[in-house]
Formats: C-alpha cells, structure tokens, sequence
C-alpha cells in the first residue's frame, strides 16, 4: 500500500510565499508521477501541477502558471511546490497524489481520477 503525506501548509499573507512537501512509501518513489490538486469549500478539486515519475516533465495549471513551481527530488523521495505571490483565491486545502508511470505532458489539466493513492491533505490560507 502506498502511503502519501504532504507538508508545509499554514497562514500567509497575500503576497506571500510557502512551500508544500509530498512524500510517498510502500513503493519506490521513482516510479511515481505525482499531482498536487486543491479544493476549496464549497467547491471540485482542481488541478494544480504534476511531475513526471522521472522528473522529466510537469505541467501546470494556468490559474497558477508563473507563481506555482512543481520540482521532485528521488534521492529524498520528495516533490516540491514552491508558491509564491500568494492570493486568497488559493486558499484551499492542497492534496498531493501518485500514480505510478503515470505519463505527464506539459499543458494537460489532469483529474482526480487519474492518481490512484492521495494523502490527507494540507491547510493553505491566504489572507488579504
């Protein structure tokens, strides 16, 4: 069973900047494509940004394109999101997901459907 955990969510002011963490066991964290999705009350989960099980692609939403940066690290079985110029309209709750061999093109808007193994999620608050 693969187990995902993410970290790194808080308190932000607009403006600001905060990096999330996903990390994954029970399988070899190289043959994991990974997506960060978030979801907002009241509203669907939505993409946010996937990469590549060998890092070598990603995409990104276009509500989040030049502010959000998705990076993976196999060596410490981590994938990064770095968040910066934060706005309350990201406020939500961010799940990271895996899926393993999943093929990531840049420019896709994935689904929820297409990752198998999710963690708990974490809070992201952005004040105005």
């Amino acid at each position: 069973q693969v187990l995902v955990t993410e970290s790194g969510g808080g308190l932000v002011q607009a403006g600001g900047s905060l990096r999330l963490s996903c990390t994954a066991s029970g399988r070899t964290f190289s043959t994991l494509s990974v997506g960060w999705f978030r979801q907002a009350p009241g509203k669907e989960r939505e993409f946010v940004s996937a990469i590549k099980w060998s890092g070598g692609s990603s995409s990104v939403a276009d509500s989040v394109k030049g502010r959000f940066a998705i990076s993976r690290d196999n060596a410490k079985n981590t994938v990064s999101l770095q968040m910066s110029d934060l706005k309350p309209e990201d406020t939500a709750v961010y799940y990271c997901a895996a899926d393993a061999w999943r093929g990531i093109s840049s420019g896709t808007n994935y689904t929820p459907s297409q990752f198998h193994y999710w963690g708990p999620g974490t809070q992201v608050t952005v004040s105005s």
